[in-house]
Order: C-alpha cells, then sequence, then structure tokens
C-alpha cells in the first residue's frame, strides 16, 4: 500500500501546505466561474485572495442542500457543459433532485479515491468485488465500480435486490470483496440461512459498508456470521460520492478522511461556529479539486467529531452519530419527511393529517404511513388513493412504503410543530 499511495508518508505539516495551495485554487475557481459562489462571496465582503491561511476559510460562506436546489438542474456546475461527462443525484424535497456533475479528470481523481479506499479495507488488485450497491443516478454502484476497476479488481456489478440471486452469485462467482449497505448484508444474510448456506463458507474477506449509518453491533454481526472484516466507507453525492473517507482494516477507528482532496471542519450546528478540536459538531466538507461542481464549506448535517489520524496524518471521523435537520436514511435513500408530505398533498382525496412510521423488520428498513383520508370517501375509493400515493412515492422518492387510511379525526392533533415520525428502528 506505501508504493500505491504515498500520500499515506506526508506529515501533517505537508498535508497542511497542499490543503492550502489546493484550497486557494479552488476558491478562485468556484468565484470565477460559478455565479451563486461568486454572489454568496460578494454578499459577505469576502475573496479568494483573503485566503491567508487554513484558518481563514471560516470567512467563507457555507453552502447548503437549498444553495444547489435553487441552481436545478445544472446551474451550480463551474465549467462548461460540454466539459461535464456524466451526472449523479440524490432526491429533493419536491421531487426535484440535486445533481451533481464530474469532468473526466473528477471521475479520475474519484475511481482513485474508491480505489484507495479498498486497498485500505484489505482489497488487493487481482480481486472480485460483489456490488449490490444500487446503479443509476444514486453515486454508490457506479462509484463503488469505477473505484473497483481502478484498485485492478473484477466488478461483479449486481446492483441492489434481487436477494436470492446475491447469494447465488456470491456462491458461484466466489468474490473477495463485497461492497453494500450494512443492512442488506444483513438481509443477505438471512436468505443464506433461509436456503441452509453457511454464510462463512463463502470466499468472501472484506466487506465495504456504506450509504447508512451503522454501529459495532451490527459490524460484529457481520464479521461473526461471514468472517469478514467489516469497514465503513462515507461519502455523500454532493461532495463527491463514495469514497470521501474510509476506515482501515488494521484498525477499524474510524473513516479517514482523504484530506489531500477534502478538507473537513466541525461547527456547532445552530451558530455555524467552529467547535474546539474533538469537540462534536456538523461536518462540513470543502472539496479541493472538484472542477465540475467544486463545494465549498457544504453542511453535510451529519454530527461527528474530528480525530487525530491513527495510520496517517490524515484525521479520522467518529461514526456519524446522528443528523442535525430531519432526513431519515432509508435502505441507503435519503428521505425528509416534507417529501413525503409534498406526495400526500398531491393526492386530493386524502388530508394532511398523517403519521409515519420506520421500523426494521427482517433486517430492512420499512415505512408505514398513516393517513386520514376525505370523510367523503368510500373504501374503493381509499384503497385507490393509498394505491396512487404508494406510486408516488416509489416514482419521485424512490422508496416503498405501507399507506395506511385511518379513520377521520383519529390522529394526534398538534398545536405546535407536528411531530409525525415515529423512528422505531
Amino acid at each position: 500500500m506505501s508504493a500505491l499511495d504515498p500520500i499515506f508518508h506526508a506529515t501533517r505539516e505537508e498535508l497542511d501546505a497542499l490543503q492550502l495551495q489546493r484550497l486557494t485554487s479552488i476558491l478562485h475557481h468556484a468565484y470565477e466561474n460559478n455565479a451563486s459562489y461568486r454572489r454568496k462571496f460578494d454578499a459577505a465582503g469576502v475573496r479568494p485572495d483573503d485566503l491567508g491561511s487554513l484558518d481563514c476559510l471560516a470567512k467563507f460562506p457555507f453552502t447548503t442542500k437549498s444553495d444547489l436546489r435553487e441552481a436545478y438542474p445544472f446551474g451550480f456546475f463551474a465549467v462548461p457543459m460540454e466539459k461535464v461527462v456524466r451526472i449523479h443525484a440524490s432526491s429533493g424535497t419536491t421531487g426535484k433532485p440535486t445533481v451533481v456533475g464530474y469532468t473526466k479528470n473528477d471521475l479520475n481523481a474519484w475511481s482513485g479515491l474508491v480505489a484507495r479506499s479498498i486497498r485500505a479495507a484489505g482489497g488487493r488488485a487481482g480481486m472480485k468485488v460483489h456490488i449490490a450497491y444500487g446503479y443509476g443516478l444514486f453515486t454508490g454502484g457506479l462509484g463503488a465500480h469505477y473505484g473497483a476497476e481502478a484498485a485492478g479488481c473484477m466488478v461483479i456489478p449486481m446492483s441492489g435486490g434481487q436477494t436470492e440471486k446475491q447469494v447465488q452469485l456470491i456462491c458461484d462467482f466466489e468474490p473477495d470483496i463485497i461492497m453494500v449497505t450494512p443492512s442488506y448484508m444483513l438481509a443477505i444474510l438471512d436468505e443464506f440461512r433461509r436456503q441452509g448456506r453457511d454464510p462463512r463458507a463463502t470466499s468472501l474477506r472484506v466487506g465495504l459498508f456504506g450509504a447508512e449509518p451503522w454501529g459495532e453491533g451490527m459490524r460484529s454481526e457481520i464479521e461473526r456470521e461471514f468472517g469478514i472484516d467489516a469497514c465503513d466507507i462515507y461519502g455523500l453525492s454532493e461532495v463527491m460520492g463514495p469514497g470521501v473517507a474510509q476506515e482501515f482494516a488494521q484498525t477499524k477507528d474510524g473513516p479517514t478522511i482523504w484530506e489531500d482532496h477534502f478538507l473537513p471542519e466541525i461547527v456547532e450546528p445552530k451558530t455555524g461556529t467552529p467547535v474546539d478540536e474533538g469537540q462534536e459538531g456538523e461536518l462540513v466538507l470543502t472539496s479541493l479539486l472538484k472542477e465540475a461542481m467544486p463545494v465549498i464549506r457544504y453542511r453535510t448535517r451529519d454530527l461527528t467529531r474530528l480525530l487525530p489520524g491513527s495510520v496517517t496524518a490524515m484525521r479520522r471521523m467518529a461514526k456519524i452519530s446522528g443528523r442535525c435537520d430531519d432526513m431519515l436514511i432509508i435502505r441507503g435513500v435519503n428521505v425528509f419527511p416534507s417529501q413525503i408530505e409534498e406526495m400526500i398533498l398531491r393526492c386530493a382525496g386524502l388530508t394532511p393529517h398523517h403519521e409515519i412510521e420506520i421500523t426494521r423488520r427482517n433486517r430492512l428498513d420499512e415505512i408505514q404511513i398513516l393517513i386520514e383520508a376525505r370523510t367523503d370517501l368510500n373504501e374503493e375509493a381509499q384503497a385507490a388513493e393509498a394505491l396512487r400515493l404508494a406510486v408516488k412515492l416509489k416514482d419521485h422518492i424512490g422508496i416503498s412504503a405501507d399507506i395506511r387510511i385511518v379513520p377521520h379525526n383519529s390522529l394526534t392533533r398538534s398545536a405546535g410543530k407536528a411531530n409525525r415520525v415515529r423512528d422505531r428502528r
């Protein structure tokens, strides 16, 4: 690994110098080529040349998901459209996604970082990688795919779903590595048991799990039942995709942030002011090399702490302890309650009164939505409205939900802010 990743030998001082050089360049690129950044910098009274040190970054304004949505679809790009060779997207609160663009250099850098992540987890060239992340606009599948190829691995592009076939291909194709959400890995485990197969008898040796929060209990079960090293991979589409940070198999002490590409900060969620070293707060990331869509001080809404590097001088992040907004992660899909409410309001036969309950049965997240229908609807009309809503949720947000129509005035009303979500996972 040392020969493949010389940056691992860099000192903290060398990393700081590299970050300052790259940060200076990316601030100029963003200001000169992105109208949104130019307006925000001007309004804050800062210019790229005001960056005298890494600490000066705190003078610059944050970037939020709302900024990206306001620029939908391509207004946040900082290169001409003919230089954008791929787009990915995440879901948005009103059905419009946040769109992310990549140049050829961006894709090469992304693939290289996922390849670095695979090596950190114990993967090596010549191994076979079974990818069970979803393909498409979601960054997981294709991000893992091209990263595994860049690592010199053979890719098995299974994508998500078809759990019975997942087990068949793992047994028949004998992959060394699996990349998937941890909750779906447990669903695969259950399928192994249903088929009477021994999960420890497979060829799997390494697992890279991400796209949703998971704890040490889940890691222990996966490692015990499959006999593999289970490592955490972190990323988000707005910043790049999977591969922003990766846990080393030799330590399993939290994902190392690839600081030659991303500059992390931790801020107090309400005030946005930097917190003391080691304190918990909201993770803020700045991309240092992205061309098509640089992100400057992007508020991830993830709550964590920065920790000193262990394997390298690059800092680690503690396990995500929660969110400072109301976003839910359902089977790897980012979902806001406001998205669900928006779809309900598009169904004329349903009232706005609803409750969302999330459970984890049979290893997988399940959503049940209780909704009051209009009083004049008969049972047949209620069933049609429930089906209509289920289709809208699947088409616009990408989730499947159990829709239950309940009697009028049966759900709790609130005089203040409605608390509609019951997360029982």
